[in-house]
């Protein structure tokens, strides 16, 4: 009997060890969550109650009707968003997950962890240099790329004659799985909206565009609060960006629609978070008067719609970019605002991020967390938007051809760490954050593919 005892309890103990550091518990996930959410709503909720404003209101049919006329040119009106405020940035968020404990790790946390001196304190595996250069194979230094100007073994302008016509090939034979493998090394631009569109899956059917209008057509009915957060965001960034202000229209047009969207809330499925939900007036706790609000269950952030910003640069039919936009969150971008174990998750790539940094440059590390410029809240906004809006556009799509090609963001962190690697002479001089923030305040002039080869392919480990 004892040694029966004595051998579940190491069976237990085994069990417990392989879940150490590979998960983060799903009840720490929903509790963490959960307190997160409740700020989210409570934001709005004060907001509404401040500005005597409901979360959703029918628009009278003069209303409707002239929304219907200016559809096309939404970015000319100008309405008074003086009084509305993001309901949270990138640098709140970050707070949450720097305060993310495991209570499992209070005690007898592994040695190895105990030495990771970065903000994030959830001790998860990720991939170290080795690893990811195995994982990376396709973007090393004797595989040919777009993306980089010279090439020791081929001349660019040979490869990329070559390359374009493997991507018309791919095209032809309309192979998902062989278009995601193409484009590990880079997308032509002439092909790039159809090889996207082939690996997410979009075909623009005749349903897709009736469902895009049905979405249009609750905008036009249906007037709610979040539609003034988005106003804002669009208005506080893309408005503002040198690549993207010409496309304001567009954004509109396709963040209104996804603030409808109920197909969003699939995602919820594969993710710790549930969507926020509303109660019909003067129903307040009653269950079944609960409803999902918004719609898609996603509240926007500051910066938001730089997630659909680029986008426009490829994808001219709204219905199309709507499609495209909307895979491409439900794939990847909601991993970047909600907290997850996944490998992909945001807390996740902050942790690539410092494991990188503080295992390949140790000294920049020291330096800048002993100034009191801990690197994760330079770079946290970059990894928080996939880079939109902080590279040069070709430079951005290059980046996420790579995102859609190994299907993961884990490429964030890795770009992340060499920007640091790259202006680590000027780091190492600064002595506080503002002086720091300085020296990475502009990141356009950056190339991606060779800051990330140098990186992974030509440092010393």
């Amino acid at each position: 009997m004892l040694q029966e005892e004595s051998d579940l309890s190491l069976i237990i103990a085994q069990i417990v060890q392989k879940l150490k550091g590979s998960n983060l518990y799903a009840q720490l996930e929903r509790q963490a969550w959960g307190s997160w959410e409740k700020r989210i709503l409570k934001s709005l909720n004060s907001m509404c109650t401040e500005l005597s404003i409901p979360l959703a209101r029918k628009r009278p049919v003069a209303e409707q009707k002239e929304l219907l006329n200016k559809w096309n040119e939404m970015g000319t009106d100008e309405p008074d968003l003086s009084l509305f405020r993001p309901v949270y940035a990138p640098k709140d968020f970050l707070e949450v997950l720097i305060n993310l404990r495991n209570p499992n790790y209070e005690n007898g946390d592994p040695l190895s962890f105990r030495t990771h001196l970065g903000l994030i304190q959830v001790p998860l595996k990720v991939k170290d240099i080795p690893e990811l250069k195995e994982y990376f194979v396709e973007l090393g230094l004797n595989t040919g790329q777009l993306g980089i100007d010279d090439s020791t073994q081929v001349p660019p302008e040979l490869f990329e004659n070559e390359h374009v016509r493997i991507g018309q090939k791919v095209l032809a034979e309309q192979d998902s799985a062989a278009a995601q493998q193409y484009i590990r090394q880079g997308s032509p631009t002439a092909l790039r909206a159809e090889l996207w569109a082939l690996i997410l899956n979009i075909s623009g059917q005749p349903e897709d565009i009736l469902y895009y209008e049905q979405l249009k057509t609750n905008v036009i009915q249906y007037d709610l609060l979040v539609d003034r957060l988005t106003y804002k965001d669009v208005k506080l960034t893309a408005s503002n960006d040198d690549y993207y202000f010409v496309f304001e229209d567009y954004l509109y047009q396709v963040l209104l629609c996804f603030s409808r969207d109920t197909s969003v809330l699939g995602h919820f499925a594969y993710n710790c978070a549930s969507p926020p939900k509303s109660y019909i007036r003067g129903k307040i706790g009653l269950e079944e008067y609960a409803v999902f609000y918004p719609p898609n269950g996603v509240i926007p952030f500051h910066g938001f719609s730089m997630y659909v910003a680029p986008l426009c640069f490829l994808y001219h039919e709204p219905y199309k970019l709507y499609q495209i936009f909307r895979e491409m969150y439900v794939r990847f971008f909601f991993r970047l605002h909600s907290i997850s174990s996944h490998p992909s998750g945001i807390v996740s790539l902050c942790l690539l991020f410092e494991s990188l940094l503080q295992t390949y440059l140790p000294q920049l590390f020291y330096h800048l967390r002993e100034i009191g410029a801990q690197p994760l809240r330079i770079s946290f906004k970059w990894m928080a938007r996939a880079f939109s809006g902080y590279l040069a556009t070709d430079q951005l799509l290059l980046l996420w051809d790579r995102i859609l090609g190994y299907n993961s963001l884990e490429i964030l962190a890795v770009l992340a760490a060499a920007v640091f690697a790259f202006r680590a002479v000027n780091l190492m001089e600064v002595t506080s954050l503002a002086a720091a923030e300085a020296v990475l305040a502009d990141i356009s002039t950056l190339k991606v593919m060779p800051l990330l080869q140098i990186f992974l392919f030509a440092t010393v480990t």
